[in-house]
């Protein structure tokens, strides 16, 4: 039977009563391990948790239980890489002890007024969190004395590493005395953890629950394959729109491409907003609020921007580009699927990309389904269905309705039944219909093959969406085929099945076939039925290829 808070009896009274209130009954595994460890022991610590496992609570109860609240010097000091973790945590903490009048807990992070922060240094101050940036310029300003520092915590110091705040930890910890207990806190063991552990800690003891670098059993891990790079966003649209009430973070590799995404989003009619480096501390909490009471569906997030963020109920991570780390995959996946929920970390690659998914499945021991980007028609399907279950659970105020009620029936009694069901969902659903009614497959046909010498000529290619293309079998007339000139080849990354894909693309739903191939340097040739060769010369004039348009015109 598993013991709870009290039966452990680790803290006083004040600190139970705030953790019941904040329903917090059983302790994590990774706090089963390092709270009595760090109630009984002054030795260093290095703890290893997935994210979301409770590592602040980890860390925070002790200290708040250790601290002697009549000192007036800070005797606890959590150094994190960004202003979102440092905040995150100062609310944790707070929250902990918030039946403990004598405790005083201050962040200290860039971005707000300094001389702020520097009269609240002038109290009583037993906690302090921080940003390396502020931390340095208020020790250089003499407003921050950390002699009387007991504890250090590192939360996330191998992202410190990352960051190139290297100089910075160096010249903090020289600040520090050199009796002290430090503990370094991490979801993942990166290649930055052993140079902290070697630089910082003195003999640590390594507490880990899990496995390290391994990703949330809670989290599903799904991928989608474009064929293209300026698919990418499409792709994006339809996975968000074939998951109803999805409420996620995009992650993006550059600030430049966040802002790009949230304003497609945004512009597609989704509540969206960016969270980037350059924001001020006033716009970022503004996003951060707004996401955090779902008043925005999605944040569109670089990796840094992300960190600290603790955000209950997320149901999708989305990787728009796959980070170049698994550890950085961990940190990312690891947003959804906390507290005991479920959720799915999507990945968008492109065909190029499949090897590097093979590696993130190696290293963190997840299992990557591949799932096709829905069509026009599934999502359409998917979508009224939601619908209908909206208005199946509607809860309606029927006395604010008496009210209305017989004007609504006057003005609409001429409606059959029928005509008003086909109205109300129109209204609700026509934005879908009419966006996706003549959308094309946007899955590329998948190489079995080695490379384009294994073609075999009389098989035909097909996808899960019924579009067709079939090789001329040696019964076909050749005389029934025209030979078309296309202004891409070798040179261009073209192979034989990539012109079939740029054919399927260009045709949508129709059953052509496919003569002789031949992929040219700079140029390709290929015979197509004659029938259908006014219809490919239109369709491929509209097409790109890698971001460039393409030339195609009949051979003689």
């Amino acid at each position: 039977m598993k013991k709870t808070f009290k039966e452990y009896n680790f803290f006083n009274n004040n600190i139970l009563k705030a953790l019941e209130d904040i329903g917090f009954k059983y302790p994590t595994p990774i706090q089963e391990k390092v709270i009595p460890f760090l109630l009984s022991s002054e030795r260093d610590i290095i703890a290893l948790a997935q994210t979301g496992t409770g590592k602040t609570a980890a860390f925070g109860l002790p200290i708040i239980q250790k601290v002697n609240y009549d000192l007036r010097n800070p005797q606890a000091f959590i150094l994190c890489p960004t202003r979102e973790l440092c905040i995150q945590i100062t609310r944790d903490l707070c929250r902990f002890s918030k039946f403990l009048s004598s405790i005083r807990i201050i962040p200290l992070y860039g971005g707000v007024n300094i001389d702020t922060q520097i009269k609240s240094l002038q109290n009583k101050t037993h906690i302090i969190t921080g940003t390396p940036g502020r931390i340095i310029d208020l020790i250089k300003r003499k407003q921050l004395h950390l002699e009387k520092i007991k504890y250090l915590i590192l939360d996330e110091a191998d992202e410190m590493l990352n960051m190139g705040f290297k100089e910075e930890l160096d010249y903090i910890v020289d600040m520090l005395p050199k009796k002290r207990q430090s503990l370094l806190f991490s979801a993942t063991m990166s290649k930055y953890m052993n140079v902290i552990a070697h630089t910082y800690l003195t003999d640590p003891v390594e507490i880990i629950t899990g496995q390290k670098n391994i990703g949330c059993d809670d989290v599903k891990h799904i991928y989608y394959i474009v064929g293209h790079l300026n698919k990418k966003y499409l792709a994006l649209k339809r996975i968000v729109d074939i998951n109803p009430g999805i409420y996620g973070i995009i992650f993006c590799s550059t600030k430049k491409e966040t802002k790009e995404i949230a304003e497609y989003l945004i512009k597609d009619g989704y509540n969206a907003d960016a969270l980037y480096g350059d924001l001020s501390q006033t716009q970022r909490e503004s996003v951060m609020n707004r996401f955090r009471n779902k008043n925005l569906q999605f944040l569109v997030a670089t990796d840094v921007a992300a960190r600290g963020l603790d955000i209950h109920n997320i149901t999708h991570v989305i990787n728009y580009n796959l980070p170049k780390e698994s550890e950085i995959y961990v940190h990312r996946s690891g947003r959804t699927g906390r507290a005991g929920n479920s959720g799915i970390s999507v990945c968008i690659i492109h065909t190029k990309e499949t090897r590097n998914l093979k590696e993130f499945e190696r290293k963190i021991g997840k299992s990557f389904e591949r799932v096709m980007v829905p069509s026009g028609k599934e999502i359409c399907e998917k979508q009224l269905l939601y619908f209908i279950e909206k208005v199946k659970k509607v809860v309606v105020d029927e006395q604010l309705m008496k009210k209305f009620l017989p004007e609504i029936q006057k003005n609409l009694e001429f409606f059959d039944k029928e005509e008003l069901i086909k109205r109300f969902s129109w209204i609700e659903f026509n934005r879908f219909i009419n966006y996706y009614k003549n959308s094309k497959d946007i899955n590329p046909i998948i190489n079995y093959y080695k490379n384009s010498k294994d073609i075999n000529p009389n098989i035909f290619i097909n996808n899960k969406f019924n579009k067709k293309l079939f090789l001329r079998s040696k019964k076909s007339k050749k005389e029934s085929f025209s030979k078309l000139f296309l202004n891409r080849g070798s040179k261009d990354n073209l192979t034989k099945l990539g012109l079939i894909n740029l054919i399927n693309q260009a045709v949508n739903n129709s059953r052509i076939h496919i003569g002789h191939i031949e992929i040219l340097s700079n140029s390709s040739l290929f015979e197509v039925e004659k029938r259908y060769r006014n219809k490919i010369l239109i369709g491929m004039s509209r097409i790109n290829h890698l971001g460039r348009p393409i030339s195609i015109e009949i051979k003689n």
